[in-house]
């Protein structure tokens, strides 16, 4: 296997809205992740992954952009951006950015001059007049149509996603070569990289009817298409003198569209996030319960860590919940934790650890929609409304899944504001500061951020843990075993003590007061045999 330097990076992901807030006003910013450059570096990572900090009105937190060349005030100046660069490179830290291409918001200025028909700007979007016919039948998905009619041109914008978020035109070289000078722009900042946000559906080859679905009707005329894989080679071609590296958001990809995407003589994406491992708690059974199988977790990692030379491996992040909450135990959050991040990084592939999953951080206890700030939430809960759902139900239905549950405030201490403001958070603090943060975790020797700190050492001290090869050796209801080269990691995800027939070198455990022979309730553990 080729070595590359992002295959053996670990990468941590800020959302900056949410990490430290330098100045009161109780949203995080740009000097507020400078002040925290040390801590991060103490972790070992050495990539982080920024979340959009470009100017946006931020109807969807900056994945609306109204202008890729400068930073929202909320968050800083671009001095402080090139500040960020410069003392992130001092600590060995690469910094890679969101490129949101997909499409921009309803207030940038190419929009603007689109809505007005003002050229070149006119079919920088798609707009029902542009094409033959009228809008279609696609859904979005943010649920809801995908077309909205603007008074000022008389005619309807494509949008996949909310209104204010429409989609940009791909049939137009113009748009190509603006983004391309987007891209250039940040490169020639020292930017290392690119998560690319849904970056596999920027290709429409038409606007015709699409054949109804439950969810995403169209979606066939946009998923993956020749001519989306046109468009990341001209990204790779850009991003080739800067030896930096690019991540896909891809959408309802499968392992043979991921090879498409990511092998290396394509020269298209270097990796890509797959989301088939966070499905797996979305079947439905009985009354819109989740039920969660570890066994079919670990399956469906398994197919895609034998299926792809190379895979993102992460658990959580900006738009999923809290791991812990989601796969780990309420009765043993510890060790469930560790076990969770002793799965992230030995597997095959570069990790992505969000910001406070190192440190256990849980679902948000939220106990109303008049809490939640996420508009994909707000739009479901609008849409499940019409339908006349009881509003117990659609509580239920979404509580555990909307992405403010990973939004919430990092907790630095437990006192007010938990380290991240000294005033009144844009989003609120999760109750239970006062027993996870990183304060009281520095303190402990035993705690979930300790043991990260100790895997992260260990995989840099095994090469095996970056490019030696996978094999999976026991995966049931209790305990999952794989191999990576010549290191076995075993995994108890029960509550229950097992028994083991075969114990080999104990190279690292999760389980301080570890018991020969047996795995305690949520142990983790490397050994040689």
């Amino acid at each position: 296997m080729n070595k590359e330097w992002w295959k053996e990076a670990i990468v941590y992901q800020i959302y900056p809205r949410s990490f430290s807030d330098s100045n009161g006003d109780g949203i995080g910013d740009i000097p507020g992740i400078i002040s925290k450059l040390d801590y991060i570096s103490s972790l070992g990572v050495n990539v982080i992954w920024l979340s959009p900090v470009y100017a946006s009105p931020n109807e969807d937190n900056g994945y609306d952009i109204s202008d890729y060349y400068s930073i929202h005030p909320d968050f800083g100046t671009m001095a402080d951006f090139d500040s960020l660069v410069a003392e992130a490179d001092k600590r060995g830290i690469k910094i890679i950015m969101d490129l949101v291409i997909n499409h921009t918001s309803s207030e940038h200025e190419w929009f603007q001059k689109s809505r007005r028909g003002i050229e070149p700007y006119k079919d920088y979007y798609y707009w029902s007049d542009s094409w033959p016919g009228t809008p279609n039948n696609w859904t979005g998905f943010f649920g809801g149509g995908t077309w909205e009619y603007d008074e000022e041109r008389k005619a309807s914008y494509l949008h996949l996603f909310a209104p204010h978020q429409p989609d940009l035109n791909y049939h137009n070289p113009l748009v190509w070569e603006d983004i391309g000078k987007i891209l250039k722009f940040w490169l020639e900042k020292g930017v290392k990289g690119f998560r690319c946000d849904v970056i596999n559906i920027l290709y429409k080859d038409s606007l015709e009817n699409g054949k109804k679905k439950p969810i995403l009707t169209g979606s066939e005329h946009y998923l993956t298409l020749d001519g989306t894989h046109e468009i990341l080679k001209k990204i790779n071609q850009i991003l080739s003198p800067y030896d930096a590296f690019t991540v896909g958001e891809t959408v309802f990809v499968d392992i043979e569209d991921a090879k498409l995407l990511t092998y290396p003589e394509r020269k298209e994406l270097n990796m890509v996030f797959s989301f088939q491992h966070m499905e797996v708690d979305q079947i439905m059974v009985k009354w819109f319960k989740r039920k969660f199988s570890w066994k079919r977790f670990v399956s469906v990692m398994d197919k895609w860590q034998r299926g792809l030379a190379w895979n993102t491996v992460y658990l959580e992040n900006h738009d999923q919940p809290r791991s812990v909450s989601r796969f780990g135990s309420r009765e043993y959050h510890g060790e469930s934790a560790k076990l969770l991040g002793t799965l992230l990084l030995t597997l095959k592939g570069t990790p992505f650890i969000f910001q406070g999953e190192e440190i256990g951080m849980t679902n948000f206890d939220f106990t109303s929609m008049d809490e939640i700030q996420d508009v994909e939430s707000k739009n479901i809960y609008a849409i499940l409304s019409k339908l006349n759902i009881p509003k117990g139900t659609k509580w239920n239905m979404i509580k555990k899944t909307f992405r403010d549950n990973a939004r919430t405030p990092m907790q630095w201490n437990g006192r007010d504001g938990a380290g991240f403001t000294t005033g009144i958070p844009w989003l609120g603090i999760n109750g239970n500061k006062y027993e996870i943060n990183v304060e009281k975790e520095e303190g402990d020797k035993d705690s979930i951020l300790s043991y990260y700190r100790a895997l992260i050492s260990f995989r840099k001290e095994h090469d095996d843990l970056v490019y030696g090869d996978y094999e999976l050796i026991r995966n049931d209801k209790w305990v999952t075993e794989y191999r990576r080269g010549a290191l076995y990691i075993v995994l108890n995800h029960s509550n229950k003590e097992i028994r083991r027939e075969r114990e080999g070198e104990i190279l690292l455990s999760s389980e301080k007061n570890r018991k020969n022979g047996f795995l305690k309730p949520w142990e983790a553990l490397m050994e040689r045999r």
